[in-house]
């Protein structure tokens, strides 16, 4: 079912909405595609769009926050197992084939202030970062209930793409200039960009990819958020937000229950996907933070591979009635994992749809976008 970006807003903002949205925030894994076809797996399904998934319609603002570079990706070896070449920061990368669709950096373009003075122009701001056209589209897609966002570089994720998440973990002991130029180089660049864009459009939504924990926690603690990275959020949002701007969602998989306060504080607004795998409870951080934290994804997608009755026991679980009054977008917690049954996947998005009042699925209404912003 199509959402207008008006009952989007509502409902992450705790607003009164009719229920719940409930989605596919991300897709399958490389493989699953494969194991669908041959269970009888129709095209739709294999699209994602015969689930008849909860979606928003998305543009993007105009604005490009990001790296901007000269350096063209070119190819140094390729096999049947893998690909590895140069990328657009000169980093040389492997990409395993049908196991991955990221590679893995194998080196780092800064070590100290020298090697990021290099770089440095790639994140400098320029109006052609800007494109107006886009601008007035997303103006005009706004007033059709077309949600507009903008994404920001992530505090930790850009400096780790940029120095490797070892020396960048380091680097805010032993150099921490360097840190506080990088990320200063970055929010000034975003602030300027969408400084000038929102003076043309409402952006609805910002978001920030960070990616920075695992099961044993968060890579940095609330101290080196709150020195480090606090005062590009706040910069980023107070500005926002004073025009209108009502959600700032951060995508970071992993356990990232030890530094949720320092991120509220930094202004984020909704965290997703809360892994239960990492020890994330959606059910117990909503007791914890009620409705200061809205939350998106939280199921746990290993359950998909066990029986009917886990699958139920997981839904009926994360979708109680505390967990309907505002604030959840229900979905996996990333991708659906291979060795998924598709018997067991449409089991698990009637049981959904059934515990949150919608019908069985029929095959005729259609939809899917990916919800993972």
């Amino acid at each position: 079912m199509r959402w207008t970006r008006e009952e989007y807003i509502e409902l992450l903002t705790f607003g009164d909405v009719k229920r719940q949205m409930f989605v596919e925030l991300f897709g399958p894994l490389i493989g699953l595609e494969d194991e669908w076809h041959k269970q009888g797996a129709t095209q739709d399904q294999i699209d994602m769009i015969g689930f008849d998934w909860d979606y928003v319609p998305k543009i993007s603002c105009g604005g490009n926050t990001f790296r901007i570079s000269n350096l063209t990706p070119k190819i140094i070896e390729e096999t049947s197992e893998h690909i590895i070449q140069t990328d657009t920061l000169g980093r040389t990368t492997k990409l395993c084939k049908g196991k991955a669709t990221i590679p893995l950096p194998l080196d780092y373009p800064v070590k100290d202030m020298d090697s990021w003075l290099k770089i440095k122009p790639m994140y400098e701001f320029s109006e052609d970062r800007i494109d107006w056209n886009a601008v007035e589209a997303a103006k005009k897609a706004q007033k059709q209930g077309i949600l507009i966002r903008a994404e920001i570089p992530g505090g930790f994720d850009e400096a780790r793409e940029l120095m490797g998440e070892e020396e960048l973990c380091v680097g805010y002991y032993t150099q921490p200039e360097l840190m506080k130029d990088i990320l200063d180089t970055i929010c000034n660049t975003s602030y300027q960009v969408l400084d000038r864009v929102s003076e043309h459009v409402t952006i609805d939504n910002l978001s920030i990819h960070e990616d920075m924990a695992g099961k044993s926690g968060s890579l940095i603690g609330p101290n080196i958020i709150t020195e480090f990275i606090k005062p590009y959020y706040r910069k980023i949002w107070d500005m926002l937000s004073n025009k209108g701007t009502r959600i700032f969602s951060q995508d970071s998989d992993g356990n990232m229950e030890a530094v949720i306060d320092a991120f509220l504080d930094c202004g984020v607004t909704v965290m997703y996907p809360a892994e239960p795998a990492a020890g994330m409870d959606i059910v117990q951080l909503r007791k914890k933070y009620g409705n200061r934290l809205a939350f998106k994804g939280g199921i746990d997608k290993h359950v998909l591979r066990q029986s009917k009755e886990a699958i139920r026991k997981e839904l009926e679980y994360k979708m109680q009635p505390l967990m309907q009054q505002g604030g959840v977008v229900f979905g996996l917690d990333h991708r659906i994992p291979n060795g998924t049954p598709l018997e067991n996947y449409i089991y698990y998005v009637n049981t959904g749809r059934e515990i949150l009042g919608l019908p069985p699925l029929d095959g005729k209404n259609k939809g899917w976008d990916r919800m993972a912003f």
